[in-house]
Protein backbone atom coordinates (compact mmCIF):
# COMPACT_ATOMS: atom_id res chain seq x y z
CA UNK A 1 0.00 0.00 0.00
CA UNK A 2 1.20 3.54 -0.96
CA UNK A 3 0.70 6.88 0.35
CA UNK A 4 -2.01 7.48 -2.10
CA UNK A 5 -4.32 4.28 -1.64
CA UNK A 6 -3.79 4.84 2.12
CA UNK A 7 -4.88 8.44 1.25
CA UNK A 8 -8.03 7.23 -0.67
CA UNK A 9 -9.08 4.54 2.08
CA UNK A 10 -9.10 6.93 4.77
CA UNK A 11 -11.48 9.40 2.40
CA UNK A 12 -13.71 6.37 1.62
CA UNK A 13 -14.38 5.99 5.28
CA UNK A 14 -14.68 8.79 6.42
CA UNK A 15 -17.64 9.53 3.23
CA UNK A 16 -19.17 6.25 4.02
CA UNK A 17 -19.28 7.64 7.87
CA UNK A 18 -20.18 10.96 7.44
CA UNK A 19 -23.49 9.71 5.63
CA UNK A 20 -24.43 7.28 8.11
CA UNK A 21 -24.13 9.82 10.32
CA UNK A 22 -26.41 11.85 8.73
CA UNK A 23 -28.96 9.13 7.89
CA UNK A 24 -28.65 8.44 12.04
CA UNK A 25 -29.50 11.89 12.33
CA UNK A 26 -32.18 12.67 10.33
CA UNK A 27 -33.89 9.67 11.91
CA UNK A 28 -34.02 11.04 14.73
CA UNK A 29 -35.05 14.67 14.22
CA UNK A 30 -37.98 12.78 12.20
CA UNK A 31 -38.53 10.97 14.79
CA UNK A 32 -38.59 14.04 17.43
CA UNK A 33 -40.77 16.13 15.31
CA UNK A 34 -43.47 13.21 15.00
CA UNK A 35 -43.65 12.59 18.76
CA UNK A 36 -43.72 16.62 19.38
CA UNK A 37 -47.05 16.76 16.52
CA UNK A 38 -48.02 14.16 18.59
CA UNK A 39 -48.03 15.38 21.99
CA UNK A 40 -49.45 18.82 20.55
CA UNK A 41 -52.27 16.95 19.05
CA UNK A 42 -52.67 15.02 21.78
CA UNK A 43 -53.23 18.44 24.19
Amino acid sequence: MNFESLVGRINQVQDVLQSQTAHAINLALTARNWLVGYYIVEF
